[in-house]
């Protein structure tokens, strides 16, 4: 879908009711990159209208995640409560219209009543104050304000660029609440005049909204604005078909931040829920912004992966530099860098990680095990090795740490050089020492190179290592 690069502004809308779904992570990512692939605009508004469930905490756990993300405001934030004022206005300018009216009932259901389309096709209000005449002292009264619906309104239609034309009957609506009672605003009122305020061009989000569209869209017209340009997308499913669910997997992009993943995976596996670029599996950030478009968006709900984004993530941690790597530990958990620079040392870390990133999964992985070598095994099960130990492990593995403690020379190329010869003069294969000496070093079979691992332990740490596993061979 083409757009003019001038006139393109998005934004996503989160409420600080909880911390940020990957849902909504996809939500944003997806008005981010269609901003960023027009030059247009990117926005972020907090919908903080609930008073009850919004906090501050979540806030800033919202907040934190999309910066963590790398997915931030073009312009300030806009806060949904301080534009209360401006919201109550633009309702009193649609009653001096007579497009909207005060309602007097008593609160009954009539207060919250909402069209059939929220309430399962149930009651509608019976229109009771809409032809009554009223004055500035009535409005002193408790009422709502509701929405005139245009009389005998034949269905209401919009195009969505996903999903195509669609179309609701009129019967479906009836004159529903724009201001309730206490003066506050329903949720499809205010985003309308706030999108108008924002001059939001186009509106992407998920297809759980399509009910309220038709609602905003006549809001639209009775201000004599033309709505946004709308795409709905798909939801993001769980293994049944159901809604994602924490059975499932984890929900927030927080926990996803906890348990190691890179943001950069995050925003790959995300991006590819409903959306593809020919057979293209990975992509830069550069690359998806060039690719981008709502054309290439599909309407089926996509099955969430945790398999599939564990396998993605260990691809981003082999493609970064320990460097990298480090700085997004840091990220996730900035203690944990701390500690393993004050454990290491930053030079034997670097390296480390180097080792680790090959084989793990998620920088918890690659900080945990890198943690768990700075201290000897606290036991050795000789079991593990006992598909490559014979009667001369034990001279084996003597005869090694013997040549280590003489090297000045830890190098990988050259220890290998020393056990390749160690191993000849024993009649031994490599593997049945290699084994050994991971069994002693790590307290398992399944590691870096063994090699690569004495260098960095050192020879003192090394020898001590070996030796315990000599008292017990």
């Amino acid at each position: 879908m083409k757009a003019n690069a001038q006139t393109v502004r998005v934004r996503f809308a989160p409420s600080p009711t909880g911390h940020l779904h990957i849902g909504g992570l996809r939500s944003a990512l997806f008005n981010w990159l269609f901003a960023r692939h027009h030059g247009g605009t990117y926005l972020l508004r907090v919908e903080d209208t609930d008073l009850v469930r919004s906090t501050k905490e979540f806030l800033a756990s919202q907040l934190a995640s999309m910066a963590w993300a790398g997915i931030q405001s073009d312009e300030p934030i806009v806060y949904q409560m301080s534009r209360e004022v401006e919201h109550r206005a633009a309702a009193l300018g649609l009653m001096r219209i007579g497009k909207a009216y005060p309602c007097f009932c008593s609160p009954r259901d009539a207060d919250e009543v909402v069209s059939s389309l929220e309430a399962g096709f149930g009651q509608k209000y019976d229109r009771t104050c809409r032809d009554k005449t009223y004055t500035e002292e009535d409005l002193k009264k408790p009422h709502c304000v509701r929405f005139r619906l245009p009389d005998n309104l034949p269905h209401v239609s919009f195009h969505d660029i996903i999903r195509g034309d669609i179309t609701t009957r009129g019967e479906y609506f009836d004159d529903f609440v724009i201001i309730r009672r206490d003066g506050s605003p329903i949720y499809n009122f205010c985003v309308v005049i706030d999108d108008i305020f924002m001059r939001i061009t186009h509106i992407i989000r998920g297809e759980d909204h399509i009910p309220n569209t038709p609602k905003q869209v006549l809001l639209y017209d009775a201000l004599g604005v033309t709505p946004p340009k709308f795409a709905h997308l798909p939801l993001i499913l769980g293994k049944d078909g159901s809604k994602l669910s924490k059975r499932d997997a984890a929900v927030s992009v927080e926990e996803y931040r906890a348990q190691g993943f890179m943001p950069e995976a995050l925003i790959n596996y995300l991006v590819r829920l409903g959306w593809a670029h020919g057979d293209q599996e990975i992509f830069t950030v550069p690359e998806l912004v060039e690719f981008f478009s709502l054309d290439d968006v599909g309407k089926k709900g996509s099955i969430f992966d945790a398999k599939k984004l564990e396998w993605l993530n260990g691809i981003y941690l082999r493609q970064s530099s320990s460097e990298q790597v480090l700085q997004a530990i840091a990220a996730m958990n900035q203690s944990l860098a701390d500690e393993l620079v004050a454990v290491w040392g930053n030079e034997k870390l670097l390296a480390l990680i180097k080792l680790y990133k090959e084989r793990a999964v998620t920088l918890v992985e690659v900080a945990h095990q890198i943690l768990g070598l700075a201290k000897a095994p606290s036991s050795l099960d000789v079991a593990l090795i006992a598909k490559w130990r014979n009667e001369r492990t034990a001279s084996l593995v003597g005869a090694f740490s013997a040549k280590l403690n003489e090297e000045e020379n830890l190098s990988h190329e050259h220890l290998l050089q020393v056990a390749n010869s160690v191993c000849d003069v024993q009649g031994e294969k490599l593997v049945h020492l290699a084994q050994s000496l991971r069994l002693a070093l790590t307290g398992t079979i399944q590691s870096p190179g063994v090699f690569d691992l004495l260098g960095i332990l050192g020879k003192k740490e090394s020898g001590e290592r070996l030796n315990r596993l000599l008292g017990l061979l």
